[in-house]
């Protein structure tokens, strides 16, 4: 008898434990709780990769002053490459391991991935994509999905209206990567032209695949089109070889672009080709150089990674990110669920994290946290604010 009291005694030992772990919340310990990152720290985007950087950044700061509820924040960041594929499959090698994820950057990952979070009930805290994917989605698709990112076509309609209404732009040509993402932007522009009643033209339009490095012939196209203002919707890199293919063909448009453009890192890979570009800037973070409370921000994330020096607007970006997952953690409480999370950022109300952007709303009837745009322009090496954010209405 004694025997097989003992046998059962040391099964428990180890069963129990078992018992203990699956029954919990997984990536959540008492001293922990784990967030998953995939993006890409290469290939044709690795440039974008620097918001994972910055994301950690501020949750090692956050946890330097002790973390939120007790808790330290771990970050597990992989590199996707800017491929669908990749990125999927690093979010089911995190399935098990992590409680929420934060930063999915991509259209096309974002899309390939929309139903992974509903369908393992893991909360996704900010990506960086076509926002409408989440829009078209049934709202229970939705319940733990949180996005603050301008919506491509409501930014393309601004940028558009700038050129017209303020730069007298009459003949505009748009250089755009041959996905949802930059189809988006194309769209954004039409749209706005059509309400502009014949101020404006579009008189060209060139695409190109993520996969191409020669664009000599698209810099013919676009300066074949004769338009006065060209307006890119590419990776960073695509745009920095699209103006200076420009340049060598003697063709010197007024550039625009979308925010994705608007690291003076832009310098460095484009050159003095990159001068006075009038870049739309994102109301879901703030421009190092230009806003006191970023300039701050991008001090605190150098002191924790000093790789960040010189790329500070997407590393504000991906800390902004980390910033909405930590003040709903801090509105969730101690006991943390996936379901406290969502009621936790769903409290966020006229909220600019740490000063910077435009005002963050989360509700139980609005996920999409801001949506809102600003023009800016690269000059001597930086780029500079020149007005106060557009508020578009939320798309979901």
């Amino acid at each position: 008898m004694k025997r097989y009291l003992i046998i059962f005694l040391v099964l428990g030992i180890f069963i129990f434990p078992l018992h203990c772990r699956a029954g919990g919340v997984p990536g959540v310990t008492d001293t922990e709780v784990v967030i998953g990152w995939t993006t890409p720290l290469s290939g044709p985007a690795a440039l974008w990769g620097v918001t994972g950087l910055g994301g950690i950044a501020w949750a090692n700061y956050i946890n330097d002053h002790g973390g939120v509820h007790g808790r330290k924040i771990k970050v597990i960041l992989k590199d996707d490459g800017y491929n669908p594929t990749r990125a999927l499959a690093n979010l089911q090698e995190m399935k098990g391991s992590i409680f929420a994820v934060c930063g999915l950057l991509g259209t096309a990952i974002c899309n390939a991935a929309k139903d992974f979070f509903p369908d393992n009930n893991i909360p996704l805290i900010t990506a960086y994509g076509d926002i409408r994917i989440w829009a078209n989605l049934p709202r229970e698709r939705i319940r733990n999905i949180f996005i603050s990112y301008p919506d491509y076509e409501d930014e393309a309609d601004y940028i558009t209206n700038y050129a017209v209404k303020k730069l007298g732009s009459k003949k505009i040509a748009v250089f755009y990567q041959n996905d949802n993402y930059g189809r988006m932007g194309l769209e954004g522009v039409k749209k706005a032209l059509s309400h502009l009643k014949g101020k404006a033209k579009l008189v060209g339009a060139v695409p190109y695949e993520v996969t191409e490095r020669a664009l000599t012939t698209h810099a013919l196209k676009l300066k074949e089109t004769g338009a006065d203002s060209v307006i890119l919707y590419p990776t960073p890199s695509h745009g920095a070889l699209i103006v200076k293919e420009m340049v060598k063909v003697g063709y010197h448009p007024r550039i625009l672009t979308t925010f994705t453009l608007g690291d003076p890192i832009m310098y460095r890979i484009a050159g003095e080709a990159w001068e006075g570009t009038y870049i739309a800037l994102p109301g879901n973070s703030g421009q190092p150089g230009s806003d006191p409370p970023a300039d701050r921000v991008a001090e605190i994330l150098r002191k924790y990674n000093p790789k960040i020096a010189g790329r500070e607007y997407l590393a504000l970006f991906g800390a902004a990110s980390m910033m909405h997952l930590i003040k709903g953690l801090e509105n969730a409480g101690r006991e943390l669920t996936p379901d406290a999370l969502v009621k936790g950022m769903e409290q966020i109300k006229n909220w600019k994290p740490e000063g910077i952007g435009a005002p963050v709303t989360y509700s139980p009837t609005r996920h999409h946290g801001v949506n809102a745009s600003r023009m800016g322009i690269a000059k001597g090496g930086k780029v500079i604010a020149l007005e106060p954010f557009t508020i578009f209405k939320p798309h979901f």
